[in-house]
């Protein structure tokens, strides 16, 4: 049964994840709003991958509840993939296809119609200014045109939610902040955003964060309101006073 709240776009109450005695996300509660950028902050090890994984279905969470575009994630898994996109760290792209045949393989996996998926990559080259690279192996981009090119193809076929884990790691500051401003017109077009981070100048950017510290979220607000609580000028002096 879909969830009923218009305005929420991602809900989730004491979601937790096991893997024998060892607890990975530890009783997470939170809600995303419809077109809001919301940040998992936290370092490496600290959950952010696990709690995405169990809310794109990719992973079955061990209690809890949970609903992503007003799915269920135990029951209705396929639901929400078909409305969601996601982007991971380690595997976004193809690197063996080309530029134009990574966009026409992932338009054909969600059923989008031929001419569509034409319209849309003329789009895409366009706006990465991407045109002369159509036929280039994914492989031979550099890193941050690769990671601008994922983030396009997990939006390809415009989903109502995105996931976006650790999307600008190894990238240097300058295609960093491209990225963002492509976040941001997204966000603007009404796409719901979920990114994990361990850039702590990149919560920031979000509209609010979670802080995510050994399974746990630890805090939750804006970034000027945890500033303001923790009594801090930069979200990085946050972190320390609550990983501490």
């Amino acid at each position: 049964m879909r969830n009923l709240n218009e305005n929420i776009a991602i809900e989730a109450k004491d979601l937790t994840k096991k893997f024998g005695s060892f607890t990975a996300v530890d009783n997470i509660t939170f809600n995303v709003n419809k077109s809001e950028i919301f940040g998992f902050l936290g370092a490496n090890g600290a959950g952010k991958t696990t709690a995405i994984r169990m809310l794109t279905g990719l992973s079955i969470p061990s209690s809890g509840k949970a609903s992503v575009a007003g799915y269920d994630v135990f029951s209705q898994t396929e639901m929400i993939k078909r409305n969601i996109g996601y982007m991971s760290q380690k595997f976004s792209l193809y690197e063996d296809l080309t530029v134009k045949e990574n966009m026409q393989l992932f338009g054909g996996i969600y059923g989008m119609r031929r001419s569509t998926i034409k319209q849309k990559i003329a789009q895409v080259l366009k706006d990465l200014d991407l045109t002369d690279s159509a036929k280039s192996l994914v492989s031979s981009l550099p890193l941050g045109w690769r990671q601008k090119l994922a983030f396009s193809v997990a939006i390809f076929h415009n989903p109502q939610i995105v996931f976006l884990d650790e999307p600008t790691s190894g990238v240097d500051p300058i295609t960093r902040r491209q990225f963002w401003e492509m976040i941001y017109k997204a966000a603007k077009e009404g796409t719901t955003i979920l990114v994990t981070t361990h850039y702590m100048d990149e919560a920031e950017y979000c509209d609010r964060i979670s802080i995510m510290n050994h399974g746990l979220i630890e805090a939750m607000g804006t970034p000027g309101d945890l500033k303001k609580k923790y009594n801090v000028d930069s979200i990085e002096d946050a972190f320390l006073k609550i990983a501490r």
